[in-house]
């Protein structure tokens, strides 16, 4: 019976207000559990962002009220609608990573991932390709040696997966696999760990665009 108090005193309660030190090992968790370099860098510059802002005032609690005050603050900043989302997603992160390492109660972490983001407005800018424009680009590439090939299957990817650039050039023949349905109508490429979201680590696409370079 005293074993089972002396072991249940040991046992640390998960905090309400967490310290430079917890936030440390939380924003660590979250950068390790993202394999692209480019979200490592914006995540890691989004959560120090946030920790600054969080240290600076004494003893707040980590809650959803004080990610709702921090968006505000970002709002206040002028800040555009796709950058405060992505403040406000690193800190979601940050958040489950500290319940998961026992830092920060499940249930206040639960209510930081509930903070909604910004809505955006207008129009976005820049040339977006339709989906017929889309087939037209893989269609203008020539099948007919092994370099027109290869980029007709690489711009296929970059379409079909909403790849970056930077992720397309990493990829490795193991991240990948391809299936094909019994009547040879549906291509599917699987693309593991493609992405920093972990709710979505893996990648469908119709290849039915790029059969013929996969089989010469």
């Amino acid at each position: 019976m005293m074993a089972k108090t002396k072991k249940s005193k040991r046992k640390q309660a998960p905090k309400t207000v967490l310290k430079l030190p917890d936030l440390e090992q939380s924003k660590t968790a979250v950068l390790n559990s993202l394999t692209s370099p480019s979200s490592q860098r914006s995540y890691d510059h989004a959560i120090r962002e946030f920790t600054d802002w969080y240290c600076s005032e004494p003893r707040l609690a980590f809650n959803k009220t004080v990610v709702a005050r921090y968006r505000i603050s970002l709002e206040q900043r002028h800040y555009a609608p796709s950058t405060i989302n992505l403040r406000l997603a690193a800190v979601r992160r940050l958040a489950y990573e500290a319940a998961d390492c026992a830092l920060l109660s499940p249930d206040l972490a639960a209510g930081i991932r509930r903070v909604k983001g910004v809505r955006r407005l207008g129009v976005r800018i820049g040339n977006w390709l339709t989906a017929e424009e889309g087939r037209r680009l893989i269609a203008a590439f020539d099948e007919s040696t092994f370099k027109e090939r290869r980029n007709r299957a690489m711009i296929s990817v970059l379409i079909g997966c909403g790849l970056r650039r930077a992720e397309a050039a990493a990829l490795k023949l193991e991240e990948m696999w391809n299936v094909i349905e019994s009547d040879n109508c549906v291509n599917t490429l699987h693309l593991a760990n493609m992405c920093s979201d972990r709710s979505r680590e893996t990648r469908l696409s119709p290849l039915a665009p790029i059969q013929s370079a996969n089989r010469n």
